[in-house]
């Protein structure tokens, strides 16, 4: 009873004339609540064991939330009107009755998928080492350790702003947007950067337990897609997002795209809805490149294999980012 009426004080405080704002303002705030959730046992126990997990749970939760967010909606506007509420959509039929369009359920996938994924490889790999050395200097800082996140908040909420946004667009509307070019593409960066990101990441699995096993003993791993970047996975997690945000950005600029999110549709308030939607693969690219991924692993191992000549060739003979064709 307390949840269904706190649930109706929410989206009845959310419920704007925009529809960008009805979808964004509650997506943005589950996703802040649910880290919140995760941070504060965690910082009590100085455990980072489930910042990743909780990470992947939080895109997944605020992705779906976007979704459903429209159903809900008019499903506590019948229960406050005393009237029988609609079933919620059926996603196995999109674009019939009050299920979602084609393009929402694709991208709302896209996001699952990858979520799911990432989120199951790094859980298993945090329970299989015990600890991650990027917590090592704040875990023991309430403040910083809280800090890390507010910043995954931070980050869901920009990734997530293109789909979020898709999701806020009346499904009737996107009907009247055909199939395009920007669909083609995003779509097909999407599906190449995260087989990409697989790969990679099954390539270090597979290299690091043959190393226990004792089958090599190679200090770095430096095969497959690692001969190609120094950071294959970033690579692919940074073309993929370019991907989802480049299917949704083609969609939002469009007459009809503009119309559902209440917006102008002027030439300069569409080159502000695309520069609003890049700012998701631009803000992966900034934090994996400059503040987390590639600055915390370069120092570790420039620490540990930085005298070795074999790992100064492979850096010097290998792209930081771009992969190498030949």
């Amino acid at each position: 009873m307390a949840s269904g009426l706190f649930r109706n004080l929410v989206l009845h405080l959310t419920n704007f004339r925009s529809p960008l704002l009805r979808a964004a303002v509650p997506s943005v705030a589950a996703a802040f609540a649910l880290q919140t959730a995760v941070a504060v046992p965690s910082i009590y126990v100085q455990s980072e064991r489930f910042f990743d997990a909780s990470g992947a749970v939080t895109f997944l939760s605020v992705t779906l939330l976007s979704l459903y967010l429209p159903s809900l909606r008019v499903r506590t506007a019948a229960s406050l009107a005393g009237i029988p509420k609609p079933p919620f959509p059926n996603l196995f039929a999109p674009g019939v009755g009050n299920a979602p369009h084609w393009r929402q359920l694709a991208l709302s996938a896209a996001v699952v998928f990858w979520s799911v994924r990432l989120g199951s490889y790094l859980f298993r790999r945090i329970l299989h080492e015990g600890h991650d050395s990027r917590f090592d200097r704040i875990r023991g800082s309430p403040a910083r350790f809280a800090g890390a996140f507010f910043g995954q908040a931070v980050w869901v909420s920009l990734c997530l702003a293109p789909v979020i946004a898709i999701n806020a667009v009346p499904p009737v509307v996107l009907a009247a947007v055909p199939f395009g070019v920007a669909d083609a593409l995003g779509f097909g960066l999407f599906a190449g950067g995260f087989a990409f990101e697989i790969i990679a990441d099954w390539q270090k699995s597979r290299w690091s337990r043959e190393r226990e096993e004792k089958v090599h003993d190679e200090q770095f791993m430096s095969r497959g897609l690692w001969s190609r970047s120094q950071y294959p996975n970033y690579f692919g997690e940074c073309t993929l997002w370019t991907g989802i945000t480049t299917a949704a950005a083609g969609v939002l600029v469009t007459a009809p795209g503009q119309l559902g999110l209440g917006l102008s549709g002027s030439v300069p308030v569409k080159l502000l809805t695309v520069a609003l939607s890049f700012v998701s693969p631009a803000f992966v690219s900034f934090l994996l490149l400059r503040v987390t991924g590639v600055p915390l692993s370069e120092k570790k191992y420039d620490a540990k294999y930085g005298d070795r000549k074999d790992y100064q060739e492979w850096k010097r003979n290998t792209p930081k980012f771009f992969p190498k064709l030949f």
